[in-house]
């Protein structure tokens, strides 16, 4: 894809993931998240060309511009959307395919001090909410979306819904999402999955006890015969 169309793409993803963008004057000039993939796409330039030490340069002024952290050494797709973008921070081994939307606060994280592929590898059309956490070289599948604050630490299929700390994987009945420009950006509308635990527990308790009375009820029949002076029949 030519640089151009990488740009037109880039601000085609805003209009049709922010409906607060007004025209491209407005898009060009306030919205932190595209100058700093913008500035990213020069410094993994640079650093694909050797210029290692100016491609980090780059992105540190980046950072300070934006609040956003993108090394350069990511592999980003086109159409990578960043909401707002403070506290951001994407690892030099991260990859991050087309179409992705992701709100401030997220950090796509290594777990290994080694010199590896450490960071996670994001599919396409996948929406991580505002504060998640994606640690390690973990797999997000397509059409994904991950949780506000959500704390992932394995492997997600793709068409998932992850919530939860750690997070845990709530399917979409198997049903296949092919468009998910609107339906997944609801990244608030999640299963939670702390209360259906606690649902089960309550369930399972409520049976227990019914269990435990029925078991108890012949010995409190014979307890409240005692009680009134039943001697049985002999007059014992």
């Amino acid at each position: 894809m030519s640089v151009l169309k990488t740009i037109r793409r880039d601000i085609q993803a805003v209009f049709d993931r922010d409906p607060a963008a007004r025209s491209v004057l407005e898009v060009l000039l306030c919205y932190p998240g595209l100058h700093a993939i913008w500035m990213y796409r020069v410094a993994h330039w640079l650093w694909t060309h050797r210029l290692q030490l100016l491609g980090r340069w780059v992105s540190h002024i980046a950072r300070w511009l934006t609040g956003i952290e993108i090394h350069p050494g990511a592999v980003i797709g086109p159409g990578f959307f960043i909401d707002h973008g403070m506290g951001v921070v994407i690892g030099e081994t991260a990859e991050i395919g087309e179409d992705v939307t992701m709100y401030h606060g997220v950090t796509l994280g290594g777990v290994s001090w080694k010199r590896e592929k450490r960071h996670p590898t994001i599919g396409n059309h996948v929406v991580i909410g505002a504060g998640a956490k994606i640690l390690g070289p973990i797999t997000i599948g397509d059409h994904t979306r991950i949780g506000a604050n959500s704390v992932v630490v394995k492997d997600v299929p793709p068409n998932s819904v992850v919530v939860g700390v750690p997070g845990r994987v709530r399917s979409r009945d198997g049903v296949k999402v092919e468009d998910t420009r609107h339906e997944d950006l609801r990244h608030d509308v999640l299963p939670d999955a702390t209360m259906e635990l606690l649902q089960q527990i309550m369930a399972r308790l409520t049976a227990l006890e019914q269990e435990v009375a029925r078991l108890r009820r012949p010995y409190e029949q014979e307890e409240q015969m005692l009680a009134r002076g039943y001697q049985g029949p002999w007059g014992i």
